[in-house]
């Protein structure tokens, strides 16, 4: 029997999300989305992504209610719906994963502080001092040290002073 390329018969709640959220670059994307960044030249830029597959990854999102295709000056932006700010959880433990075991030479160094408190979240993304898990909004990502050759797209340069997540990144 030949190895299948999708979840579609499977019954199980993770296959259907990966059916969804499990394609090379979603991550990414909805990672810049909760980094505030809203139009598709920002994020082209800033992920490195050819454009069809950036098209073809947010047509994906939107149609599955992750994101929402919204007009603002004339040009279209994507913002997360309730759905895709659920995804916070996920991504957030995916990302101190890869901070925690991925080679240390890719490390970014970027940290996550709860905004009330300005407390570094723990590995589940809990405020140790207030002991609150904040949603999204209430996060602000702080970049790690700088490194030579990181990246000079507005979005990368944005993102190297503290940032609140969900708030537009002035790229």
């Amino acid at each position: 029997m030949a190895l299948g390329i999708g979840y579609a018969d499977q019954t199980c709640n993770l296959a259907r999300a990966l059916e969804v959220l499990g394609e090379r670059w979603t991550m990414l994307i909805l990672r810049d989305c909760f980094y505030g960044v809203r139009r598709f030249s920002d994020l082209l830029a800033h992920l490195d992504i050819s454009r069809a597959v950036l098209t073809e990854r947010l047509n994906t999102l939107v149609e599955a209610g992750i994101v929402e295709r919204r007009a603002e000056g004339g040009h279209p932006v994507y913002l997360l719906t309730e759905a895709g700010t659920a995804t916070w959880p996920s991504l957030y433990a995916l990302a101190r994963w890869g901070e925690r075991f991925g080679p240390p030479e890719r490390r970014s160094g970027r940290t996550f502080r709860h905004w009330g408190c300005d407390a570094e979240l723990d590995d589940h993304g809990r405020c140790p001092e207030c002991g609150a898990t904040p949603g999204p909004a209430d996060v602000v990502t702080h970049p790690g040290p700088a490194r030579a050759g990181d990246r000079t797209d507005p979005v990368s340069v944005a993102l190297r002073s503290p940032h609140r997540l969900l708030t537009s990144v002035p790229a």
